[in-house]
């Protein structure tokens, strides 16, 4: 089901990280029954609104030339891991830090990383508090633009990629050189 599902979007992705994500949503759905980490439940949904969502940022790379290989990701407020986790199994090649204040969150990032074999940083921490810069940052479902825009900004050391959907503002479209996906 989720390589399907996956393709059907236009990702293609071999056996082993098909393997990955079926191990992240096996995991992901044990913990959410005790930790309540994501308030969605069925399978095919989380592989659609977290999996794949998270790594359609792919496409604004591709789309404005970025060259994502061996560059430094930080995910701020990555929750359950998203977007930084299925990022990481997708696109293989990045060094990962995933930022995090909830500790039942960090726990399940820790747990995470070995059952997957990946590695990843977690920081337990808020991000006002980090004091180093990554190449590239992402943040989904992390809170309001402006209030936000700064932390981001003070971690960047190139390009900041904010997870909005639906929710982006006219003046956001004139301000900002944004990426639609």
């Amino acid at each position: 089901m989720i390589r399907e599902l996956f393709e059907r979007e236009g990702f293609i992705i071999d056996e082993e990280q098909e393997r990955k994500f079926s191990i992240y949503l096996e995991e992901l759905l044990k913990w959410n029954k005790i930790h309540n980490l994501t308030s969605i439940k069925d399978p095919e949904e989380i592989v659609r609104r977290h999996f794949i969502d998270s790594v359609s940022v792919v496409r604004c790379f591709e789309s404005i030339g970025l060259n994502w290989k061996g560059k430094h990701f930080a995910d701020v407020g990555s929750g359950a891991g998203f977007p930084g986790v299925p990022l990481k199994i997708y696109l293989k090649d990045i060094k990962l830090t995933l930022i995090e204040s909830v500790s039942k969150k960090c726990s399940f990032l820790e747990y995470l990383k070995v059952k997957l074999k990946e590695d990843y940083r977690v920081l337990c921490t808020r991000a006002e508090k980090v004091g180093e810069k990554f190449d590239i940052i992402l943040a989904r479902a992390l809170g309001e633009f402006e209030e936000i825009k700064e932390i981001l900004e003070n971690l960047s050391k190139g390009y900041v990629f904010v997870y909005k959907g639906s929710k982006v503002k006219r003046e956001w479209l004139r301000d900002y050189n944004l990426c639609e996906v």
